[in-house]
């Protein structure tokens, strides 16, 4: 596999798109941090990671407006390929739909939003966009 982090996000849109209510993901440390970051932004209800075998697995469980049954994430996007990285300055860190979306950033201080990059003063990688 080439593209782990775009695999998570295809397992993620695909879960949503089948209902699903919880999907297994095979673990890795960023795909842990992006989960972290997804849950502290209320984009998923629960995960828990399992350590069965050698890589292991996360188990995230999604997020559904209980009276229309939509979910809370409406597009996933990958940004940073492993053909084209994309990386910016914390001067030009992006904002999602003028800041109601989330942008996932790898820095040198861990996985954060943009939000919390800016506050921080770090730029690094520009993993997915999440609203």
């Amino acid at each position: 596999m080439t593209d782990p982090i775009a695999d998570y996000l295809t397992r993620l849109r695909n879960a949503i798109k089948a209902s699903h209510r919880i999907v297994e993901i095979p673990s890795s440390n960023l795909k842990k941090e992006i989960t972290k970051v997804l849950h502290d932004k209320g984009y998923i209800q629960n995960y828990k990671f399992e350590q069965n075998g050698p890589q292991g697995t996360i188990k995230i469980a999604l997020k559904y407006n209980p009276s229309t049954k939509k979910n809370a994430i409406v597009s996933l996007q990958r940004v940073s390929t492993p053909g084209l990285r994309k990386y910016v300055k914390h001067t030009d860190l992006p904002r999602v739909i003028n800041g109601l979306g989330v942008a996932v950033i790898s820095t040198s201080k861990g996985v954060m939003t943009d939000k919390e990059a800016r506050v921080e003063g770090v730029g690094g990688e520009v993993l997915c966009y999440v609203y």
